[in-house]
C-alpha cells in the first residue's frame, strides 16, 4: 500500500528488501562476517539475479555452477516457474554443468506486466537472459510451454547468434494444441474455454485440481500420490500472475509454431510420455519429430505430462546421454 510519504518498490527491490530484512533478524554472526564485496568463486553477485528486457520487465533467473562449463538453460511449462526444474539443475550441477533458469514474464518472481504474455516476448525474454549472461554452446532444455520457449527462442535467435548447441523438447506443446481445419487432430477450443473459466472462477481450486489429477497422472488407479508434489505445483502456480496464466493459455494452445520447428538445425531431442493427459503425444510429440531434420524421438509407455518430476531417476539420466552423446 502506498502513500503520500512512500514510493511503490519494483518487485526486485522488494525481494532484495526482504532478504536484507531476514538475513540482518536471523544472522547477525554471518553479517559481522560478511562484506559487501563477499561472493563465492566465479559466481554471479546476487544484483544479476534479474535482468530488465526492452520493455521494462524484470526476469528473475538462476545461475548455478562452473562459469567455464557446458551450460544448460531451462525453460518450464504453465503455470509455474523455474523452481519446476530443481530436480534437473542439482542432477547436472552434481555432473559438473552449468545450469541456468528463469521465470517467465508473469510467472514466478518475475514481473507480473499486462501486456508480452505470448511465445514472441516469452523468446524474447529467454534471450535477454542468455544475451546477459553471454551464454554461448549451450544446451536448451523445455518442458511444455518452455517447449514452445525453446522452438521459437531457438528458431529465432539462438540458432541465428550461434548461441546453441542442442535442444530438448520434454511434453511440449508445438506444433499447435487446438484443433483447427489444418490441424484436425487437435484439442477442440473447448476444452481452452475451459480453462479459462475455471482459473477466473477460482485459480487456486483449478491449480489443485490440475496438479492432484492429470498433470502427474495421480488420477490413475494406483498412481502413487505425492502430496508434496502437489503444493509445490500449486505454490508455484499461485506465486504468478493471473492476467499472465490467463493469457497464456493462448499463447501455449493457439501458437503456430510449424515454422519454428522447420527452422531447427541443431541435434535436437524429442520426449513425451504416452500416457500425456494434457499434451496429447500423438499431436506434439510425433509431429515435432517429423518437422526437425534429424531429430531423435524417445517415447516413455504410460508416462504423465509431469514425467520430469514423477520419473526423474528415468529421465535425468536420459537427458544426460543426449547431451554428452
Amino acid at each position: 500500500m502506498t502513500s503520500e510519504f512512500s514510493l511503490p518498490l519494483s518487485r526486485r527491490q522488494t525481494l532484495i528488501a526482504g532478504a536484507t530484512v531476514s538475513l540482518a533478524m536471523a544472522a547477525p554472526a554471518f553479517a559481522a562476517r560478511a562484506k559487501p564485496t563477499d561472493t563465492f568463486k566465479g559466481a554471479s553477485p546476487m544484483a544479476e539475479e534479474f535482468v530488465t528486457t526492452k520493455d521494462g520487465v524484470e526476469i528473475y533467473f538462476k545461475d548455478w555452477g562452473p562459469r567455464d562449463a557446458q551450460v544448460i538453460h531451462f525453460h518450464h511449462g504453465w503455470p509455474l516457474s523455474s523452481d519446476d526444474w530443481d530436480n534437473q539443475m542439482l542432477f547436472f550441477l552434481s555432473h559438473g554443468y552449468r545450469v541456468v533458469a528463469h521465470d517467465r514474464r508473469g510467472h514466478g518472481r518475475s514481473s507480473q506486466v499486462s501486456e508480452g504474455n505470448d511465445m514472441d516476448h516469452y523468446a524474447a525474454d529467454a534471450n535477454a537472459v542468455v544475451e546477459h549472461l553471454d551464454l554461448r554452446n549451450a544446451v536448451h532444455i523445455g518442458h511444455s510451454t518452455g517447449g514452445g520457449e525453446v522452438a521459437r527462442y531457438v528458431a529465432r535467435y539462438g540458432q541465428p547468434q550461434g548461441r546453441v548447441a542442442k535442444a530438448i523438447l520434454v511434453s511440449s506443446v508445438p506444433p499447435i494444441m487446438v484443433k483447427t481445419e489444418s490441424n484436425p487432430d487437435g484439442t477442440p477450443i473447448a476444452v481452452f474455454n475451459g480453462y479459462r473459466e475455471a482459473l477466473a472462477a477460482n485459480r487456486a481450486q483449478f491449480y489443485l485440481d490440475v496438479a492432484s489429477g492429470p498433470f502427474y497422472g495421480f488420477n490413475r488407479p494406483g498412481a502413487k500420490i505425492s502430496q508434496g508434489v502437489i503444493d509445490n505445483w500449486w505454490r508455484q502456480g499461485m506465486e504468478g500472475g493471473a492476467k499472465n496464466h490467463y493469457d497464456g493459455i493462448k499463447a501455449f494452445s493457439e501458437t503456430d509454431q510449424t515454422d519454428d520447428l522447420k527452422a531447427f538445425r541443431v541435434p535436437t531431442l524429442v520426449t513425451q510420455g504416452t500416457d500425456d493427459q494434457v499434451v496429447p503425444y500423438k499431436d506434439a510429440s510425433l509431429l515435432q519429430h517429423k518437422l526437425i531434420k534429424d531429430s531423435v524421438l524417445k517415447l516413455y509407455d504410460g508416462y504423465p505430462h509431469g514425467m520430469l518430476t514423477v520419473h526423474a531417476d528415468v529421465i535425468n539420466p536420459d537427458l544426460l546421454a543426449f547431451i554428452k552423446g
